[in-house]
């Protein structure tokens, strides 16, 4: 790829929940460093580290961006438990000291494990789906924000921002939300993780409408079943029939690769992405049409 032909160039990323090479966030770390951009990611191992598929070398992760990086473009990475909002706070702060801003984020990261029914709900349970996967996006979503607010006037809680000028689409920048397929139907057994996640669905347009008044834009996407590890035999929790069968009736017979996902989000973040705002948009090779 030549360099006038890098629509990221010049730009940074910050991309969280990038641990493991079977990973989305990896996917998208790379897909964003191949595209141009400069690339600072976010991991916290403890978490793989509970999971059934477990975690992974981090020098060899941020290698694997490193390699696709183009260009002048440079990578960093940090460690951080986003339950902690002195810990979002210092994650964005490293991020924006790899190259002076931050010019895109995507909030990947996300809690599994420790979830069950509504029965099994316990206030604990709630709070750290809570706090991992929606409040930390919202708050580093602020922090992202407000590189490009202007200074505050005394305005009111809520109160708009006057919009200076029309966005720019070349160089908007972008962020992007992950959710999940709850809205399209049940998902047993993750009270805890469909509830984090519809917040985040369901609050996207108003964000969305905000962040536009300061010429950033916003869309959130699900993924749809992407199998970074939790579909494969040896690290599965799930019954194998039931998932052999279910992936034969997929569509094109074969469960998402974070790759998928990761295309669709490179071209949201990129120039040619920009007219599409503030929507939840599913990435599933018709999983949900079956």
């Amino acid at each position: 790829m030549h360099l006038d032909e890098l629509p990221l160039a010049g730009r940074t990323a910050l991309v969280t929940g990038v641990s493991r090479r079977q990973g989305i966030g990896y996917a998208v770390a790379r897909e964003l460093g191949r595209l141009g951009a400069s690339v600072f990611t976010h991991d916290y191992a403890p978490h793989d580290a509970d999971q059934p598929w477990g975690g992974d070398d981090l020098d060899a992760v941020a290698a694997g961006v490193r390699d696709a990086l183009r260009g002048e473009a440079v990578a960093g990475r940090a460690s951080a438990d986003l339950r902690d909002p002195a810990e979002v706070d210092a994650l964005f702060a490293a991020a924006r000291g790899l190259t002076g801003t931050v010019d895109v984020l995507v909030c990947n990261h996300a809690r599994s494990g420790g979830d069950g029914s509504i029965l099994d709900m316990t206030p604990e349970a709630l709070d750290a789906f809570w706090q991992t996967n929606t409040r930390s996006t919202v708050q580093l979503t602020q922090r992202f924000a407000r590189q490009f607010a202007p200074p505050s006037a005394g305005t009111r809680p809520g109160e708009r921002h006057a919009q200076q000028a029309p966005a720019d689409p070349e160089r908007a920048p972008k962020v992007v939300w992950m959710t999940s397929g709850q809205q399209h139907g049940p998902m047993r057994g993750e009270v805890a993780y469909a509830a984090s996640k519809a917040a985040l669905a369901g609050v996207t347009a108003t964000v969305a409408a905000e962040l536009l008044d300061l010429g950033i834009v916003l869309n959130t996407v699900n993924p749809g079943p992407v199998n970074t590890g939790y579909l494969d035999p040896g690290s599965t929790d799930r019954p194998l029939a039931e998932l052999d069968a279910l992936r034969a009736a997929t569509p094109f017979g074969r469960w998402g690769e974070p790759t998928d996902p990761a295309r669709l989000i490179g071209w949201l973040v990129s120039p040619a992405g920009s007219w599409v705002v503030g929507q939840v948009l599913t990435s599933d090779g018709g999983f949900g049409l079956r």
